[in-house]
């Protein structure tokens, strides 16, 4: 009889799991994937203490053959890497996130703005898209800035951090672009404001 009763809870046990599993998903598919249209958002986007990883596409010190004057960034978005030009036929490079289809854009901006643990504010454009989006969110950990932000021009664009490593070398932004936390504060600590920043297709 009580092993009747153990067999029994054990498979309640199972079921329930499974049960929990099953909603546990559909709860992410509502909510986590339709994130990716904030700023590439997608399964650790509003999850609190989530760590930023390493990127998939380690940082390094490449040969650069260019005339650009050390100091500017220049972003490749068909490559999804930034390099920071240092001179003398070298550049650092990194892996980002790029916008996704209808959301690439190229040009010449300067940096306008740097900021540590950036707050958020989505523009009404996007607001209209994802209208469940809060209206501010304060800097921390649970941003989609991440750690660091470099704001471009006028525009609503930024080179910024992220707590999903696994976005990088991705086309899931809304324009923006991603870099791990580390290599953002990395590039951060490396940049002042008025930096050309060259963005290629």
């Amino acid at each position: 009889m009580t092993r009747a009763f153990a067999l029994l809870f054990a498979a309640l046990t199972v079921l329930a799991g499974a049960g929990n599993a099953q909603a546990q998903g559909l709860f992410q598919g509502f909510f986590f994937e339709d994130s990716r249209d904030i700023m590439g958002g997608g399964p650790g986007f509003f999850r609190p203490g989530m760590p930023s990883g390493a990127s998939p596409i380690p940082r390094t010190t490449v040969n650069f053959a260019g005339n650009l004057a050390p100091g500017t960034i220049l972003i490749n978005t068909a490559e999804r890497r930034l390099y920071l030009v240092l001179g003398n036929g070298q550049a650092i490079r990194y892996g980002i996130g790029v916008g996704r289809d209808g959301f690439r854009w190229s040009g010449t901006h300067r940096v306008t703005a740097k900021k540590e643990w950036p707050s958020w504010t989505p523009p009404a454009q996007m607001l209209r898209r994802r209208p469940d989006l809060p209206r501010h969110m304060a800097g921390g950990i649970d941003n989609p800035l991440g750690a660091r932000a470099m704001y471009l021009g006028s525009t609503l664009y930024r080179i910024h951090g992220s707590n999903e490593p696994e976005t990088i070398g991705q086309a899931v932004s809304s324009g923006c672009f991603r870099m791990t936390n580390e290599d953002v504060t990395d590039l951060y600590s490396r940049v002042r404001i008025g930096t050309p920043v060259i963005v290629r297709n």
